[in-house]
């Protein structure tokens, strides 16, 4: 199924705009919603977000938005916060999150040399068994901007070393998430964004 009716999640993040101009850029027309109804119909959903984890759920679960997520069954991608609100938990203000993946987001140690938010370019280490990373390589870059982070789980299907290596690319059956940002990520993201409309 090629992506024919792609809805963003309203999360309140401040890349559903920079996201939208990257849909278009690919030929996909999105619109923003927290209907239940336009959601669940959707050929492809997109979770984005910027910003606390906490104030994010909060959002979703005043739309009533928690149940029909993790019951949808088309093709869905988490985004930067977006990725780590599909797991279990975030430390952020200890917040319960929409527990579709195990593993619970944490803040990264500031270490010499590595200053907290980790932004910025870097290299994904890429497991060549998914499709939503087709065409893609161990070595490419992505731009990152996050202070928390997921370990690596049994979702993990690309890495990125930031002091510890973290997960930067999940799939768990029909949910994928990546802690970059394609609309950010030039040609790689690009890449990205069409492999999953094409999911």
């Amino acid at each position: 199924m090629s992506a024919s009716d792609v809805v963003l999640i309203a999360t309140g993040g401040a890349n559903i705009a920079s996201l939208q101009f990257a849909l278009d850029r690919l030929g996909a027309s999105s619109r923003v919603s927290v209907d239940p109804v336009e959601i669940s119909a959707a050929s492809h959903v997109i979770l984005p977000g910027v910003g606390a984890a906490a104030d994010a759920m909060q959002r979703l679960h005043a739309a009533q938005l928690e149940p029909v997520i993790r019951t949808l069954t088309q093709p869905v991608l988490g985004i930067c916060l977006g990725m780590q609100l599909l797991h279990a938990a975030s430390d952020e203000g200890a917040t319960q999150c929409l527990s579709v993946m195990p593993g619970c987001a944490r803040r990264f140690a500031d270490l010499p040399g590595r200053p907290v938010p980790h932004m910025g370019w870097n290299t994904l280490t890429v497991d060549g068994g998914c499709a939503l990373f087709d065409g893609l390589e161990t070595g490419c870059y992505a731009y990152f901007v996050h202070s928390y982070a997921l370990p690596v789980t049994a979702a993990t299907i690309a890495t990125t070393d930031y002091g510890i290596s973290f997960s930067a690319g999940v799939r768990w059956n029909n949910f994928f998430g990546v802690q970059f940002h394609p609309e950010r990520s030039a040609t790689v993201g690009a890449r990205i964004l069409q492999n999953f409309l094409n999911l």
